[in-house]
């Protein structure tokens, strides 16, 4: 296969994207249409001269040799995913969650209280919303004697989660986090021309990242969870994936739990343990 190399680089061809996308869509779940073709072309053009390849069809051979599939495919993994992200996103769940299903668990079965509540952010990308969970959950013990949490987030790509991990973030991407909040759970550094933000070790503490492939048939969840933030996640997957990630999602969650979807996302025509209590908020049935 010959590859034309244009001023930029060289030029991945529709019948080598189209061996990629159909990897990608086995191993991630993500569509990837042809209009994908150019993202994909840039993306990974970065990761050939990293590597002194010449040819799309020579990074094709290196990512699936042995050593590739050690070295080079959580790199193609992480190219073909989107982590947009922000603090207080949708901020009417983080409402729900305060008024609605933290009185109504403590209520019915004494998570926060009895035993640590357990929660997941699955798909948390660079981590605003496992920390701005930390922040909301950590106002509502100052008012509820005793609260306890425990947070678990995970995502598919490494590189944002490194970025997690480190919890250092531009000035503007704090910008939603409410002023009183940033003064509590913020530091800044002290470079005035570069701003940084770095959420405080107190609030880092209470995080635990992993890697997770939602298309993975098992989570390895020992214990279910209280409370499932899935938001803006399955939009990139077709409509047979979409089903089995959320039935799986299920398991995971206990009876009674809360599962958080996207504003974009809705859940009809699938039968699940689900019923809406909320826009976008699921609680499961027995």
């Amino acid at each position: 296969m010959n590859e034309a190399l244009s001023a930029s680089g060289p030029m991945l061809s529709p019948k080598l994207f189209d061996r990629f996308s159909r990897f990608v869509t086995d191993t991630l779940g993500i569509k990837m249409p042809p209009a994908k073709r150019t993202m994909l072309q840039s993306r990974l053009q970065k990761r050939l001269r990293q590597l002194g390849l010449r040819t799309f069809e020579a990074y094709y051979d290196y990512v699936f040799s042995n050593d590739g599939r050690e070295k080079e495919l959580s790199h193609l993994l992480d190219a073909v995913t989107t982590n947009k992200t922000d603090f207080f996103r949708e901020p009417r769940h983080y409402e729900v969650l305060v008024q609605n299903v933290l009185p109504e668990l403590i209520e019915r079965s004494g998570a926060g209280l009895r035993r640590a509540l357990k929660v997941w952010s699955a798909g948390c990308s660079t981590g605003a919303e496992p920390y701005t969970l930390t922040m909301v959950f950590s106002e509502f013990s100052q008012r509820v004697q005793g609260f306890s949490f425990q947070i678990l987030a995970t995502d598919i790509c490494l590189r944002v989660l490194q970025t997690a991990i480190n919890a250092i973030y531009d000035e503007r991407d704090v910008a939603p986090v409410p002023p009183n909040l940033k003064k509590k759970y913020l530091l800044r550094s002290k470079d005035r021309l570069h701003p940084r933000i770095r959420i405080i070790p107190e609030l880092r503490r209470l995080v635990e990242f992993d890697r997770l492939n939602l298309m993975d048939n098992d989570y390895g969840m020992e214990n279910a969870m209280d409370i499932i933030f899935c938001r803006n996640v399955i939009i990139y997957f077709d409509r047979p994936t979409q089903l089995a990630v959320l039935s799986r999602l299920c398991r995971c969650l206990k009876s009674g739990g809360y599962l958080f979807m996207g504003h974009s996302e809705t859940l009809n025509g699938f039968q699940l343990p689900l019923r809406q209590v909320a826009a976008t908020v699921y609680r499961k049935i027995s």
